[in-house]
């Protein structure tokens, strides 16, 4: 709904943020009533055989023409070997969206996505959402604060180290737009170690008078999530309007994103705070 926005119909798309988590939701809640070990087992099965499956199909050859798949010629980012296998618009889940995507009615064939999304990054991402769920049991446990703190810290370490690690040895890169199996542990580590933090400051020493910004957008996020999608370009064109097209290249052109993002993300609070002081929220 929020990509069709502004064409002349509906565009098909199952790359994006919301779709990917709700392809992969109703897996994760039958697993929420599953042993914490089988859970595990559920992350190790869909990491292994989402790489597997990647690996089992052909890279793409030596001297091919990548234009044919909107890769620039140049591109500095196209990879080799084994982790060819993993290379934009050439994979197993590029070759999925070039059948799946064309059953939908569109304005032309789909031939590639422009940044290399996929449809069944969904796969992998139900990993992260996995890992998600194994933190929150932990959260909800009766372990002490400092047990939880440590747990996190050394998850953290491991997926930072193993997602790290696979990548430096060639068996699977680390690509956050693809969200490949390595990408998932790295990305993972990194949350983990973000909720350690967030976790001793605010529960454990009980200091959140900081975190209210915070709060607010997290009390209403499937509401940020919309403003930024539907209204980030009108708002930021409107802050222009009124405070001059000039205004944000103060600092140079180089910085002109941040600080209109920054405009923009303003704007974007002070209406989820209205909606937070009159108890508006947005559910599922």
């Amino acid at each position: 709904f929020l990509r069709s926005t502004g064409r002349p119909l509906t565009y098909f798309t199952f790359e994006d943020t919301l779709t990917q988590i709700g392809l992969g939701y109703g897996f994760l809640f039958l697993l929420g009533w599953y042993s914490l070990r089988t859970q595990w087992i559920a992350l190790a099965v869909v990491l292994v055989g989402y790489w597997l499956a990647f690996v089992l199909y052909p890279a793409p050859p030596v001297g091919f023409d990548t234009t044919t798949v909107g890769v620039a010629a140049d591109w500095p980012h196209w990879l080799s070997g084994f982790a060819g296998h993993w290379n934009k618009n050439t994979n197993l889940a590029a070759r999925f969206d070039l059948w799946f995507l064309n059953l939908f009615r569109r304005e032309k064939p789909f031939a590639y996505n422009g940044g290399g999304y996929l449809t069944l990054s969904f796969i992998p991402t139900l990993g992260t959402m996995i890992l998600g769920l194994i933190g929150g049991g932990v959260l909800r446990s009766d372990r002490s604060h400092r047990d939880k703190v440590r747990w996190f810290v050394m998850a953290g370490l491991i997926g930072l180290a193993s997602g790290w690690l696979i990548g430096a040895l060639g068996l699977c890169p680390v690509v956050k737009r693809i969200w490949t199996p390595s990408w998932v542990l790295f990305s993972g580590g990194w949350c983990f170690l973000l909720l350690a933090g967030f976790y001793a400051v605010l529960d454990w020493q009980g200091w959140r008078k900081w975190a209210f910004p915070l709060l607010v957008i997290g009390m209403n996020s499937i509401a940020a999530y919309c403003i930024a999608e539907l209204f980030r370009g009108a708002i930021g064109e409107t802050l222009k309007t009124h405070l001059g097209q000039n205004t944000f290249k103060l600092l140079g052109e180089a910085y002109e994103p941040l600080l209109l993002g920054a405009g923009v993300l303003l704007v974007s609070w002070l209406i989820l705070f209205w909606m937070y002081r009159r108890k508006i929220f947005l559910r599922i």
